[in-house]
């Protein structure tokens, strides 16, 4: 089926669930997520594929649909407010990093819980900082070991555009935060 529009709300007695090859994308280079390529799918990046790789969430765009666009949301809104990103490492990183950035303006807010994996299976949470733009997961203290995934929203906090951001970090060693700034 094509990209299908609806004015007003849906409700499915039986649930909406996406399925299929389409729903799983292998991320293998660095890459600026959009919106119909990646939301609401599983990015999966793991092993060699993470070696320096940077995912870009796009930039937020909160605008009102144009007076032009008829009754209802226009379905070719720009805006992206509540897109879902959801990355999971499958393997773990072997080399290096792997980065999610937003555009420098736009900045995270929400929590990672970081799990050391090979001594303790220490729990740890960090919150993001209010500067903080990028995640970053380096296979080791940082998390980045194979079953780490974070889930990132787009959101608008009151004036500020921020993306909402999840996940569990599975680490080695003494874990450390995988929030940072440009």
């Amino acid at each position: 089926m094509a990209i299908t529009t609806f004015d007003g709300p849906i409700r499915s007695l039986g649930g909406v669930f996406q399925q299929g090859a389409g729903s799983i994308v292998a991320i293998t280079a660095s890459t600026t997520l959009s919106p119909s390529a990646h939301g609401g799918r599983i990015l999966t990046v793991g092993g060699t594929l993470a070696a320096n790789l940077t995912l870009t969430l796009p930039t937020i765009n909160a605008s009102a649909d144009p007076t032009s666009s008829g009754p209802g949301a226009d379905p070719n809104t720009l805006n992206n407010e509540g897109v879902v990103y959801t990355i999971w490492v499958p393997t773990t990183i072997a080399t290096s990093s792997l980065k999610i950035g937003t555009d420098g303006t736009d900045r995270f807010v929400g929590t990672i819980f970081g799990i050391d994996t090979d001594t303790s299976n220490a729990l740890v949470a960090y919150t993001a900082g209010a500067s903080d733009d990028f995640i970053n997961f380096n296979g080791g203290t940082t998390g980045g070991v194979a079953g780490t995934w974070v889930q990132i929203v787009a959101i608008a906090a009151l004036t500020a555009l921020k993306y909402m951001v999840q996940g569990v970090a599975l680490g080695t060693g003494t874990v450390a935060t995988p929030f940072a700034t440009s």
